[in-house]
């Protein structure tokens, strides 16, 4: 019976201990956050909205052109000929297209910058939350968005620190 004993207090030891070992420690963070307050990210927005202009600049002074173009053959349209007005009628219609066309190059293109530009920065993201999940033990780290209780412990300052983060964005005003 004396050895029963000792089994059983044995066996209740061993399986707290194994349940201590196998608590497993779960932080969260808001990623999106961490992303936006990225200097890289703030200098990234600030170049894509530039180019952004300048497209925007392009494409206004191609609408421009069109509808200059289109007002005047328009006004002209009674003292031309049949054939010329169909001429007229399809270089409008090329142009449309042109410009449809440099809209959704353009489109592509500011895509293209955004994904490149994005894929260090987001490297440099998930290191730094790695980084500092395994300085504090965390095993399991969740975006803090996905989550509806959040208990783990928030990394974001110790990630904020780490990347040298900047201040949050104001929130846009919402008008009513």
């Amino acid at each position: 019976m004396k050895n029963l004993k000792t089994l059983l207090l044995i066996a209740v030891f061993t399986l707290g201990v194994a349940g201590i070992s196998n608590a497993q420690k779960i932080a969260h963070i808001n990623y999106q956050r961490v992303i936006d307050n990225m200097p890289e990210t703030r200098a990234l927005t600030a170049t894509l909205e530039k180019i952004g202009k300048t497209y925007q600049g392009e494409i206004e002074g191609m609408q421009k052109k069109l509808q200059a173009k289109f007002q005047k053959y328009g006004a002209e349209e009674a003292t031309q000929t049949p054939e010329n007005n169909k001429k007229r009628a399809e270089e409008i219609q090329l142009e449309r297209v042109k410009l449809e066309q440099a809209q959704k190059a353009a489109y592509q293109e500011m895509q293209v910058k955004q994904n490149e530009g994005l894929q260090p920065i987001v490297k440099k993201a998930e290191k730094a939350i790695q980084d500092v999940a395994a300085e504090k033990g965390v095993l399991y780290v969740f975006d803090e968005k996905s989550l509806i209780v959040k208990k783990g412990e928030d990394l974001y300052n110790a990630v904020k620190a780490k990347l040298g983060l900047l201040a949050d964005k104001p929130l846009p005003q919402q008008t009513r």
